[in-house]
């Protein structure tokens, strides 16, 4: 069903424009859903998504389509044809051009025709911040014009818009305006990153980060906030639903998405276009139901560690153990290691349980003549440090090596030693000295530096078939028991800080991390690199949802409470080493 909807989308009218894939009308728009109360959506959910969401696509094939003769008749004029983006999505009735409630509009993205009107929306509307769901080009196709300057200032028809600063973070950038057309106004816009076209997120957590720094930034005396993405639809409908479901949540304790999705789409045509769009909105109603928001300010970090800790007071916060407790509630997929338990891949698993999901696992390519050769038991994990196997067996350091080749890795991070408690726990896949070959591949070492808590190994790894060498920084992290954590920060905030400099200077490839196992450590590693990277960059942490987006993604990420408490503690060092962390801001 995905893969016919996903190629049937953006396919071209005969006038040459681009049109959207509308969804036939329902087959029972007569059927009705109703309000669900908070305490039954976790129950709800679980039954509509059942069957490979088999009554989610029914409850969203029930929605009515509301297109009427005549509704289109402003937007179909002929001197207006031009300003529409895709000539079989218009805005609706003559009194709803812009948006639908007193604060949320939805509009198409620009074209280099419309800019000026766009801006000239954002002057009269008094609108003071802007949020766009669409990236500029995907799979190709433009979606959406760049309608700001990449620097400086441009004049769009009689309004000047200055670029004054820009903030990129994992699933969104912040770009600040000063847009003057008499006076000067400050215009903010929020750009989510993360959002496929025709597809949704992995996970809400980062639409719901998102959805709060807008409601953040949004000064309370602003005109609407304009929301837009490609067609102004689709992804522009759904975060509209979230955000309005989760004020619904606060004030009546129950969500009515069918009910809200009805009312909204008498106002603009298809709003939510894909059945995944509208299991989304569930989905992120429930995350923000079960989990609320666990997002952190730094100044709040130390109050934060004395409630978790202090488990004795009756009426406070749950302690540690139990914040820890809900992370094992994450359910492992075990239908979704399929390519994993194949008996010919068995042998190359150095833990049975830790496997990486079909649908993130990394890929070789596969060797002339010799089956199941594209596997090897590594993840590519969403965040800002993406490649993680277990320590190499004596029988994969040829395919650990054609992943660091094929995938132009350039630095490697260890968290194991070769042994541990008198077992092997990593095979040793580089050479003490000179240089060594497995099958295709020759790694020599040309360097070797011995940092505080960490070796620093520089080498230069070779493609013999065709003669071609890359550079590989190996960073060996020493101090960290098999059992246990190690006995202070610091060390894990210097190592994170050479690994980030040298993906400065090598082009931000996928980094590849590793202890024994490709778990525990390497979670911590992973979850640590990214936390400190968003405290450095909005002095804000979630040190919860880091770690469950990470499960989510490969088993037992982070598996003890003891190493959960020490991403809370080494957060904490790094706050008290850099008091002045606000100038990260």
């Amino acid at each position: 069903h995905r893969k016919a909807l996903v190629t049937s989308v953006d396919k071209k009218i005969p006038n040459g424009e681009q049109t959207v894939v509308l969804l036939p009308r329902s087959p029972s728009p007569s059927k009705r859903y109703f309000p669900i109360p908070l305490d039954s959506l976790e129950e709800e959910y679980r039954i509509r998504s059942a069957d490979d969401g088999k009554l989610f696509r029914e409850e969203f094939n029930s929605l009515p389509c509301y297109y009427h003769h005549g509704s289109f008749e402003e937007a179909s004029r002929e001197h207006n044809r031009e300003k529409n983006r895709y000539p079989n999505i218009l805005p609706f009735y003559n009194h709803s051009h812009f948006g639908f409630t007193t604060f949320l509009g939805s509009v198409s993205g620009p074209k280099p025709e419309t800019v000026a009107d766009f801006w000239r929306m954002i002057w009269e509307q008094k609108t003071a911040t802007i949020v766009m769901l669409t990236n500029l080009k995907e799979r190709k196709e433009e979606k959406c014009y760049q309608y700001w300057p990449e620097k400086g200032c441009w004049m769009y028809g009689n309004i000047r818009v200055a670029l004054e600063d820009v903030i990129v973070l994992v699933d969104y950038t912040i770009r600040k305006f000063c847009v003057q057309y008499v006076t000067p106004r400050l215009v903010t816009q929020l750009h989510f990153t993360s959002w496929p076209d025709f597809g949704v997120p992995f996970s809400p957590i980062g639409m719901l980060k998102f959805l709060k720094k807008v409601k953040a930034v949004n000064p309370s005396y602003a005109g609407p906030i304009v929301v837009h993405c490609s067609a102004g639809v689709g992804r522009t409908g759904t975060f509209i639903v979230i955000d309005s479901m989760i004020d619904m949540m606060h004030i009546e304790q129950r969500v009515d998405v069918f009910g809200f999705v009805s009312r909204i789409r008498e106002q603009r045509c298809q709003l939510i276009q894909t059945d995944m769009q509208y299991s989304f909105i569930y989905q992120a109603l429930l995350e923000y139901y079960l989990y609320g928001d666990t997002e952190l300010d730094v100044c709040s970090l130390e109050g934060h560690l004395q409630r978790l800790h202090n488990t004795r007071a009756p009426h406070d916060r749950l302690g540690l153990e139990e914040e820890f407790r809900k992370l094992t509630n994450v359910r492992i997929m075990k239908e979704n290691m399929r390519t994993g338990n194949l008996p010919a891949n068995m042998k190359k698993n150095r833990v049975l349980q830790i496997i990486p999901y079909d649908f993130n696992r990394v890929i070789l390519s596969v060797k002339r003549g010799q089956e199941f050769t594209d596997y090897i038991n590594a993840s590519f994990i969403d965040v800002s440090t993406p490649s993680r196997p277990p320590g190499p067996l004596s029988h994969t350091v040829e395919d650990f090596w054609r992943m660091v080749w094929e995938w132009r890795c350039h630095s490697i991070v260890m968290l194991t030693e070769l042994k541990e408690r008198e077992q092997e726990k990593c095979y040793r896949y580089w050479p003490s000295e000179g240089s060594v070959t497995f099958g295709d591949y020759t790694v020599e070492l040309t360097g070797d530096t011995q940092c505080e808590t960490f070796t620093l190994k520089d080498m230069v790894l070779t493609y013999r078939p065709e003669k071609q060498s890359q550079h590989v920084r190996h960073f060996h992290f020493h101090g960290w028991p098999e059992i246990g954590i190690p006995a202070e920060g610091r060390g894990m905030i210097d190592i994170i800080a050479a690994v980030q400099r040298q993906q400065q200077q090598s082009g931000n490839r996928p980094i590849i991390v590793h202890c024994s196992a490709g778990a525990g450590r390497t979670g911590t590693f992973i979850a640590l690199s990214n936390i400190l990277e968003r405290v450095k960059a909005e002095g804000l942490l979630d040190v919860f949802q880091t770690v469950k987006s990470l499960r989510m993604q490969r088993p037992h990420m982070v598996q003890t409470v003891e190493q959960y408490d020490f991403c809370y503690r080494v957060v904490q060092d790094f706050v008290d080493i850099f008091s002045d962390y606000a100038n990260f801001k």
